[in-house]
């Protein structure tokens, strides 16, 4: 009778163990069989274990919802998750069993979401509205305003409390990455995202970047520019710091494109320790940015 090799699994590879009995299974198949399936198995456990499995939070939102889709179709890549708020927002992306609910000003209800990750996009933040009207080829600045109930505790609950809350639950985890989505204007206390209704937004948003920054976490921080409702892929990205791309024509940037920029930054180790500014020329103007690696390289800063 022919002799079936134990197949002998990496012990720190916990998606393997519970088939490591497999090949010894008495079923009534040949030996050859046998083996056959347990090859199979070690594949398909390979294959899961070589995905990243990363969860964005805020996956409601505009933009969470287009990380949230594009991890769900990039299968060979990721294992998706989501985090949003309430049953309606789940139901709103699929209402599918890897979105969790949770709200990240309680600490332990967002822990289950956070556990075996591997990388967390966080997408979180108060909401301020846009006024109507506003052009951007005309130049000058948007103006905002919060609805009523929503400033300025609420600000600093999300947009601090909040955001601090999911980086120590990282932490906790042991989660390798954390892309975190906020905004340009940090650097002016005048910015009128400040302004409204003394909610200093940017002011909290800044501090829950410097605490991701000092955590030891490896981060990337993307600074998102006026956030257009168009579609990705089709312009050329620009990266800044310190708020110097206000200061131009190029302040604005599709959703899509941020969201592609955050699954990029998983991808490259030069994306790593790196915070910067996002935005992008008008569509006609220079070359669609296809090579993520090279944008990534333009950026020195760590803060």
């Amino acid at each position: 009778m022919a002799i079936v090799p134990r197949v002998t699994f990496p012990s720190n590879l916990s998606a393997y163990k519970c088939f490591s009995s497999l090949p010894e299974i008495s079923t009534g198949f040949s030996s050859q069989n046998k083996l056959r399936t347990s090859r199979v198995i070690i594949a398909m456990a390979t294959d899961s274990s070589s995905r990243s499995t990363v969860l964005v939070t805020g996956a409601a939102g505009r933009t969470g919802q287009i990380v949230y889709k594009k991890l769900k179709e990039r299968v060979d890549q990721y294992v998706a998750r989501g985090l949003v708020r309430t049953e309606e927002s789940k139901e709103k992306i699929g209402g599918a069993d890897d979105v969790f609910l949770g709200d990240i000003r309680d600490a332990e209800s967002i822990t289950p979401a956070i556990q075996g990750i591997d990388a967390l996009v966080i997408l979180t933040s108060g909401v301020p509205k846009m006024k109507p009207g506003f052009d951007p080829s005309k130049g000058g600045r948007p103006e905002f305003y919060f609805e009523e109930g929503a400033y300025p505790e609420q600000v600093i609950a999300v947009d601090w409390i909040g955001q601090k809350n999911q980086i120590d639950a990282a932490k906790e985890a042991g989660v390798k990455q954390i892309v975190l989505v906020g905004s340009m204007g940090g650097t002016d206390l005048n910015h009128p995202l400040n302004s409204l209704g003394n909610g200093n937004i940017l002011v909290w948003k800044r501090k829950a970047e410097q605490y991701l920054a000092d955590s030891g976490i490896p981060y990337t921080i993307i600074r998102a520019g006026g956030l257009q409702d168009k579609e990705g892929g089709l312009r050329e990205l620009i990266v800044g710091k310190d708020d110097e791309l206000l200061q131009t024509e190029t302040r604005t940037i599709a959703r899509a494109d941020v969201a592609e920029v955050c699954i990029q930054a998983l991808q490259f180790e030069e994306a790593k320790f790196k915070a910067f500014d996002l935005a992008s020329k008008p569509e006609g103007t220079g070359e669609p940015t296809k090579d993520f690696k090279a944008l990534f390289s333009k950026i020195a800063a760590r803060f």
